[in-house]
């Protein structure tokens, strides 16, 4: 058995997109569009990952953006997507110098949770041992669900 993608239907691709490769550096490695179906599919994957996701040898996030307007509900009922970080202090600051809330901030040194804008649940976890705790991470309380 071999690990492929996990699919997130989303609302707004271009948002999505921002969210996904502008602020959380994932990198698009390949799109379908099917006019007969009316959706867009947009593969992602990690930076370092991408010509192995292109050879199929690497997990990807499956964007599905349906043309007709749907409703979706749940977000956090899906679960969530998980990513190894350098530097957890650094992504997070990053995200929310770029308009994002952290929902759990990185206390710990090792943690920290953001939504998409369709509100999937996105767990950093740093890369080894947790870094040192710091401001404001340290006193920064949680914003929402995460």
């Amino acid at each position: 058995m071999e690990f492929l993608h996990t699919m997130v239907r989303v609302h707004d691709l271009d948002a999505s997109l921002d969210f996904y490769c502008n602020k959380l550096g994932l990198i698009e490695t390949s799109r379908k569009e099917s006019e007969k179906g009316r959706f867009t599919l947009v593969f992602l994957a990690a930076p370092g990952d991408e010509e192995h996701a292109r050879a199929n040898s690497a997990p990807l996030i499956e964007l599905t953006y349906n043309w007709d307007s749907e409703e979706y509900t749940g977000g956090r009922n899906f679960g969530h997507l998980a990513f190894r970080v350098d530097n957890i202090y650094s992504l997070c600051a990053h995200l929310q110098d770029n308009g994002v809330t952290i929902n759990r901030p990185p206390r710990c040194g090792h943690m920290a949770f953001v939504r998409s804008p369709d509100g999937i649940s996105i767990e950093l976890l740093q890369r080894g041992e947790a870094l040192p705790p710091a401001e404001p991470w340290v006193s920064m309380p949680n914003t929402g669900e995460w």
